[in-house]
């Protein structure tokens, strides 16, 4: 056995059958071994590197199971950091295999040679590198468990070209280890019963850790306990039903009035599983003085980074809410649920509607559209662009893992990611919302669903701008430069890859395109032309 079949052994033995690539000559011993194996491991071939790891990195978040690339050095490696990066502010479990340059040519400036471990060292969560052939399983499996522990995140392993065509011997496969919860402190615990006892109106800001932990239900159970409300935090809006009469909206690009209102109310936050990222957070300026703090979060270098917790609970957060759910039994009061209630009310009234439209296209009616038409599973993969605010807005999401969109605010994810949310979940109807600058950085992915016969809807918003870059600079100096972009005839485009397309230009237009959009069997896209002006969901001028 070599030290690539020792490698795909390994993935085998750990459970997992799908990863994503683009070819190299550097981990030619790997794809062989995955050739051999394609009837137990699925490879997908995608056009960029970037594509491999914004796929693995949907695939990771929705599965909670390591989302798997392959690459190659230097060129191969640079291009698939961005979904490096992606996946270590989502907490997304990853592992990224990097064929690199034999041992003997280490430091030589070899071709393509580039030092992973200076490279990725403050992007991943980890960097190994085995040292033999017959250390490759065992560095894999080790990968693999630290991807998953604690706070998930994306670990890179080294493959020199010599290890994973040298010979392994009969190296014993580390089998899987399951990963350990972590329990809360009970002092802690009975102190932040304490603190939500003796609060009036707590608001619980649901993180991307009862996604990874699946911790849904606790979340519900807690709420239910204690009568608090809940808001989501950037880009997680999955992690509680918006239909939910605690529900109170998503903590993203901006804040709508009822939200400022109901958070000048709040007396207590318990930040449930989110790393309180500068999104949600408004800049770092979210916490008013008179807010008293409960952190869960299983990774004591993030409780404390910016506000200091009143009391920090260093555990799995599902574990925690289902010990406070049982300390603060009863503790709902009326009080709380007729203000929940309120503020749940308001946000109905403003997912309901948009800012008024100039152009000829409704986002915020598109998007009601989608909602309305998606009542089977389903899986929303947004990119990142001001076209999102709407999807952020209007979409109600209904279902736990339902959506999948780049909380660094990194563009291009939203294709390969539906590629890696189809896989993940073959029975799913999933939709991509993407804009025209997104769709032009990884949009040549939709050949790669065409090759695997995927069948995801891209829904391209086009108003031949970088939009967001155009809406600050309105803002900050009434200009724009560099911002317009134009771009092809997407539509036209799709069909030239072999998919299947329309070209919507006004709103009325939209739902006969989707439903039919719905009904075909493989990939389609549909091109929504939007006015530049309607720059913002929160109006025209980005406020």
């Amino acid at each position: 056995m070599n030290g690539g079949e020792a490698l795909v052994a390994t993935l085998i033995s750990h459970g997992l059958d799908t990863g994503f690539c683009v070819p190299g000559e550097s981990y030619l011993a790997v794809l062989e071994a995955l050739r051999r194996e394609r009837g137990r491991f699925r490879l997908i071939t995608n056009r960029h590197e970037s594509g491999a790891t914004f796929a693995a990195e949907a695939y990771g978040k929705l599965t909670a199971k390591p989302g798997l690339a392959f690459v190659t050095r230097g060129p191969g490696a640079t291009n698939a950091s961005i979904g490096i990066h992606a996946a270590a502010q989502d907490s997304t479990p990853m592992v990224l295999f990097v064929g690199q340059v034999p041992r003997a040519h280490r430091g030589l400036e070899a071709f393509q040679e580039i030092d992973c471990h200076t490279m990725f060292g403050n992007l991943a969560k980890a960097v190994v590198e085995p040292g033999a052939a017959d250390e490759i399983s065992a560095t894999t499996s080790l990968a693999l468990g630290l991807a998953v522990s604690g706070r998930p995140g994306p670990v890179v392993v080294v493959l020199p070209e010599d290890l994973t065509e040298g010979d392994a011997g009969a190296p014993r496969i580390v089998p899987a280890v399951e990963r350990e919860a972590i329990e809360p402190a009970a002092e802690a615990v009975a102190e932040a019963c304490r603190l939500v006892t003796a609060s009036r109106y707590p608001v619980v800001i649901s993180g991307e850790l009862v996604a990874a932990h699946s911790a849904h239900r606790s979340l519900e159970e807690f709420v239910g306990a204690t009568g608090a409300g809940v808001v989501t935090s950037f880009r997680r809006q999955d992690t509680f039903a918006n239909s939910h009469p605690a529900y109170l909206g998503h903590f993203g690009l901006g804040r709508a009035s009822y939200q400022r209102r109901a958070w000048a109310e709040c007396d207590l936050v318990i930040a449930a599983g989110s790393r309180l990222d500068s999104v949600t957070c408004e800049n770092f300026t979210l916490f008013h003085e008179d807010q008293k703090l409960i952190h869960i979060y299983v990774d004591d270098n993030v409780v404390g980074r910016h506000r200091q917790a009143d009391v920090a609970l260093n555990a799995d957060v599902g574990l925690v809410l289902d010990a406070l759910a049982v300390g603060l039994a009863g503790s709902c009061t009326d009080d709380r649920l007729a203000w929940c209630e309120k503020f749940h009310r308001a946000y109905q009234e403003f997912a309901a509607t948009g800012p008024p439209t100039i152009g000829a296209v409704d986002l915020a009616s598109v998007v009601h559209t989608v909602s309305e038409r998606l009542d089977g599973d389903h899986v929303i993969a947004n990119d990142a662009g001001n076209f999102a605010g709407w999807v952020h807005r209007c979409f109600e999401f209904r279902q736990p893992h339902s959506q999948t969109g780049p909380g660094s605010g990194a563009m291009g994810a939203g294709v390969p990611a539906a590629i890696g949310a189809q896989l993940a979940r073959p029975e799913a109807t999933v939709v991509a919302f993407v804009g025209d600058g997104g769709f032009q950085m990884t949009g040549a992915e939709i050949a790669t669903a065409l090759a695997e016969d995927l069948p995801i809807k891209i829904i391209v918003c086009d108003n031949g701008a970088y939009g967001t870059i155009l809406m600050h600079q309105r803002r900050q100096v009434g200009e724009e430069y560099a911002v317009r972009i134009g771009g092809p005839n997407f539509a036209a485009l799709a069909h030239a890859h072999g998919a299947a397309a329309w070209s919507v230009n006004k709103t009325e237009d939209f739902s006969a395109a989707f439903d039919a959009a719905l009904a075909h069997p493989g990939p389609t896209l549909i091109h929504v032309k939007t006015d530049v002006r309607d720059i913002s969901v929160f109006g025209s001028n980005g406020c």
